[in-house]
Order: C-alpha cells, then sequence, then structure tokens
C-alpha cells in the first residue's frame, strides 16, 4: 500500500524526562521492596505425607517409650485425613542412622485430597493446619514428649546437607560440657521467642540414668578377689556369657547365653546379691563394690573433632533469610559467648547462602555475555545500552509480581530472572533493529521512529504472549510440584507485563532523545554544571582557609 508520511523535524522529546523518572522511581520501589520480601534456598516441596519426630525424656525405657509411641499414633489415627501410620524408634540392627529409644520417626500417611472432609461446611483445611491440628492434639493429651513437623525427604535432605533433621540447626561449639548446655539453652530460649520459629528442639541434650559399679579394692584385697572377677560377673549377669551351643532340628547351631532374668537386671538389689568368685568361695557383689545410680551423659557429639550441641528448628510463616538475619542479631546481642565457645548455623540457609554466591557470579557474566552480544549486533555502545535497560524494567514486574503473591526470593525465582533477561532484550533487539533499518532506507527520526514502533507492536506483544500465557499453567498450579514451579512462572509473566509496555513507551522516546543529540548536549551542559559548581566550593573553600590564615598570623 501507499506509505504515509508522519510527520518531519526535530523529535519532541518532552515526554522523556517524567517517563524516565517514572521508570526511576518504580526501580527504586522495587528494590526497597525486594529487600523487605526475605528469601530461602527452594520452595518447600508437598511431598503428600507428614513426618513427625517425638522427642522424649533421654532417661526413658524402651518399654515406656514403646506405649508412649502406641498411644501417640492412636490418637493420630484419629483424624479422618489420615491413611495409616507406622513409626521407627531406637537404632536399626544396620545403624546407618543412630538414635536413642527416646526418639522416633512417625511417618503419617494421608489419604487423597479429594478425600478429606470439609471443615464446617466450607473448605479442606491445608496439610500444615492438619499438621499442626495434629501437634497440639499430642500435646494436650500426651504429656512428655515434643514434637518436630517435617517430611520423610525433607528430613533425610536436611540430614544430609546439615548432620540434622531441620530446616535450620544453630550448632553451639564449646570444650566444657556444662557451659555448652547452658549456651545451648539460652540459643534456644532466643531461637522460640524469635517471630516464626515454629518448632524449636534439642538435637540431644540432657542425661540418662546409668548404674555406677566401683570396685573397692580393699575389700577385694580382703576376700582374696581381682577386679577382673568383678568384671567377668558383671559382664555375665548383664550382658550375658556363652555357655554351650545347642543344634536344633536342621543342625544348626544355636548359642546358649547365660545371664540373670530380666527383673534381677533392672533392680539394685538383684545385683547387689550377685555372686563373685572370691579365694574362699564367692561374696555378693555389694561386699567388693560400691552400687549406685547416676545421671550420665547421653550423647556427646563432635564435628571435626570439637565437641557441639544443636538446636532444630523448622521455621513457620516465615521466610528463612529473615527469620535467620533476625535470630542472629537476638544472639549476638542477648548472648555472651565465652572465649573458646561459638556459634555456627547449617541447614537449609547454608545453602541459601552457597547459592547467593555462586548467582552472584552467574549472573553478573550472563548479563556481561548479553550485552557484548548486543553490542556485537549494533556495533554502537549507546544502543546496546537502551537494549540493554529492558533488563531492569523487567526485573521491577518480577519483583512486584512475587510480592503481590506473597512468595520470598528463591534460587527457583533467580532462574525466572535469568530467563527473562533474555526475553527482555529480545524484544528491544527487535525494536532497535527496525529503528535503524528505516534510518537506512531514508526516514527521518521522527519517522522511524514512530513507523518503526508500529511495525514491531506486533511481534513484540506476540513474543511476550506467548512466553506469558505459556507460563500461566504452572504459576496457577497446586499439584504436587507445584511449589517449585510457581515462582519462576511468577517472576516471567510479571516480568514480560513490565517489560513489554515499559519497552513500546520508552525505547522509542530514549532513541528519538540520544539519536537526536539532545542526550549528549544535556549530559555535557550537566558536566559543565557539576564541575562548575565542584569549581565554585574549591574557591570558596581556599578562600576560608587563607582568611583563617591571615587571622592566625594577624593574631
Amino acid at each position: 500500500g501507499k506509505r504515509t508520511t508522519i510527520g518531519t523535524g526535530r523529535p519532541n522529546a518532552s515526554y522523556s524526562t517524567p517517563l524516565l523518572a517514572g521508570v526511576l522511581g518504580l526501580g527504586v520501589i522495587a528494590g526497597v521492596v525486594s529487600l523487605r520480601m526475605g528469601g530461602e534456598f527452594m520452595p518447600q516441596l508437598d511431598e503428600g505425607s507428614i513426618l513427625m519426630q517425638m522427642f522424649r525424656p533421654n532417661s526413658i525405657g524402651i518399654d515406656r517409650s514403646l506405649a508412649m509411641q502406641k498411644r501417640s499414633e492412636l490418637i493420630i489415627r484419629e483424624f479422618p485425613e489420615v491413611a495409616h501410620v507406622f513409626a521407627r524408634l531406637g537404632t536399626q540392627e544396620i545403624a546407618v542412622d543412630p538414635m536413642g529409644v527416646n526418639v522416633s520417626d512417625t511417618f503419617i500417611m494421608l489419604k487423597p485430597r479429594g478425600e478429606w472432609p470439609k471443615a464446617r461446611g466450607r473448605r479442606r483445611r491445608t496439610k500444615a493446619e492438619l499438621a499442626e491440628a495434629i501437634r497440639k492434639s499430642l500435646a494436650g493429651r500426651m504429656l512428655g514428649q515434643n514434637y518436630l513437623v517435617t517430611q520423610p525427604i525433607q528430613m533425610r535432605f536436611n540430614e544430609m546437607l546439615g548432620a540434622a533433621t531441620a530446616d535450620i540447626v544453630v550448632k553451639v561449639f564449646g570444650p566444657d560440657l556444662c557451659t555448652l548446655t547452658d549456651l545451648t539453652t539460652q540459643v534456644r530460649d532466643v531461637l522460640a521467642r524469635t517471630r516464626g520459629a515454629g518448632d524449636v528442639e534439642f538435637s540431644a541434650l540432657g542425661g540418662t540414668l546409668a548404674i555406677q559399679i566401683e570396685p573397692d579394692r580393699e575389700a577385694l584385697r580382703r576376700v582374696g578377689a581381682t577386679v577382673a572377677d568383678v568384671n567377668e560377673a558383671v559382664a555375665a549377669a548383664l550382658g550375658g556369657r556363652e555357655a554351650g551351643v545347642l543344634y536344633d532340628a536342621f543342625g544348626r547351631p544355636v548359642p546358649i547365653v547365660v545371664r540373670l532374668p530380666e527383673e534381677q537386671r533392672e533392680s539394685l538389689e538383684g545385683l547387689r546379691a550377685l555372686p563373685v568368685r572370691a579365694a574362699g568361695g564367692t561374696v555378693a557383689l555389694a561386699a567388693v563394690a560400691r552400687i549406685k545410680e547416676s545421671e550420665q551423659v547421653s550423647t556427646i557429639s563432635r564435628e571435626f573433632g570439637k565437641r557441639r550441641m544443636a538446636v532444630l528448628v523448622n521455621p513457620r510463616d516465615r521466610d528463612l533469610a529473615g527469620y535467620v538475619r533476625e535470630a542472629r542479631e537476638r544472639i549476638a546481642r542477648e548472648i555472651v559467648l565465652p572465649e573458646g565457645y561459638y556459634v555456627q548455623w547449617g541447614g537449609q540457609f547454608q545453602n541459601l547462602a552457597r547459592a547467593q554466591r555462586r548467582l552472584a557470579i552467574v549472573v553478573p557474566l550472563v548479563l556481561t555475555v548479553i550485552f557484548l552480544v548486543v553490542l556485537r549486533v549494533f556495533g554502537r555502545v549507546w544502543q546496546a545500552v537502551m537494549v540493554f535497560a529492558g533488563i531492569p524494567l523487567a526485573v521491577i514486574g518480577g519483583i512486584f509480581a512475587l510480592a503481590l503473591r506473597g512468595i520470598p526470593l528463591s534460587v527457583s525465582a533467580a532462574v525466572g530472572f535469568i530467563a527473562l533477561s533474555g526475553v527482555a532484550v529480545l524484544n528491544g533487539l527487535v525494536m532497535v533493529s527496525m529503528f535503524n533499518l528505516l534510518r537506512e532506507r531514508g526516514r527521518s527520526l521522527r519517522e522511524a521512529v514512530l513507523e518503526g514502533a508500529m511495525i514491531r507492536l506486533r511481534p513484540v506483544l506476540m513474543t511476550a504472549l506467548v512466553a506469558g500465557l505459556g507460563f500461566v499453567p504452572m504459576a496457577l498450579a497446586t499439584g504436587l510440584g507445584a511449589e517449585v514451579q510457581r515462582p519462576l512462572a511468577t517472576v516471567v509473566i510479571g516480568g514480560l507485563v513490565s517489560s513489554t509496555l515499559l519497552t513500546l513507551l520508552l525505547l522509542p522516546l530514549l532513541y528519538s532523545w540520544v539519536d537526536s543529540g539532545e542526550a549528549r548536549q544535556q549530559v555535557r551542559e550537566w558536566w559543565r554544571a557539576v564541575r562548575a559548581r565542584a569549581s565554585g566550593w574549591t574557591r570558596v573553600r581556599n578562600g576560608q582557609g587563607t582568611l583563617r590564615h591571615n587571622e592566625r598570623r594577624e593574631r
């Protein structure tokens, strides 16, 4: 068709200044919002099940612990959302996961969400609400045990990373056990008072009752016995001693082990009457040894040769980075650590810090490569900078989208920002390339900008719509794994909206402003004004110094 001339003359850049000021204002607001959003390593993946760790007193026996576990499982089965429950208590024969009989891993398998009853006829409660309801029911009906709520895969992942089963592990290192226990208790109290603490529990703390048998060497000398005789009698009575072999019907050997009955092994009176071989026959163990019950340390943990205790934390209703930042400040302010004692943070927070350090290298490298590619295409620095300006415009939209949905920054969101940078640069590249092409064909600056913007309007919108609409199902997904996809999709959609709108409005004005020479002229005027003001201040300062010098000479 016929080409319509859209006007000639110098482009009017009167709208550039307010638009640039508005974009800069949005950038500042987005920066403030990003600082308040907090961060986490990865969004919490819903595994469809619950793992509840139950911590009981270290001195509890296996029979009492089993009884408490069975009663706890009966309470959990009362919830209609629960399909079945099973638990693992103590240490298995192959001790790949050693723990005492006072700790149990209770696996709560849930029914499909469609079978959950609706609360009060309105809606089904969430998995987090169900876990909190189970914890409150157990806490009200089962005394003497504490709880840590997590998920099976999540617990194992945390254990492999930080040698503990929680999202955050606060380790306290030091040489003296009593001082270490006191400091760990103070740290736990501070962590529990911090907003969003959720579940806070000791990894291992306290002692357990033990029977202490101390040989009396004077009494042994009088009866003609030795310490070895006492050790042999105690080992045979409590641990058992093989007395022979019995062959079963299939010819397999079965060892015959002799030891005290269970009632006498748990009774101090039965141990005191234990016979010990002596020179003139046998004597009671109580005659040659002092027997008493005492509290002993149940677990001594070391890491890199240093003694440590740990506090486990699962934050709830708050981002990981924000909780750790506040907790660190409170610990540093409220707890005085003696010399030789220090606190170390681990778990998911450690992964977040490691990921941030890597992103601090990868992101600038990616942006540099993108800038060099764009510079290679155009051969002009100012055009490459103009196209590159689409990246911060896209970042603004991504941050606002995350804030509106209440999603903290994470590695998944960072991947979304990196992917978004390519689309934003592509839109700018398409627009500026058309401007340059029209200028080479003899169009005036105003004609090239207006005609190029109209020609490239549809391709830019199609690029943004295809990418944005493709991420809508990921942004709205609610199934398993949706937690990881949601931040990435939200960033891309929000960034494409802001990048497309601002690119269509801002890029033509910037091109006109810079290519017409007004930008360079304004920059030169601004630079002259800055130099003039700086030289004026220098003259004033030198004059004031000369006056003070003359006054000192006169005095």
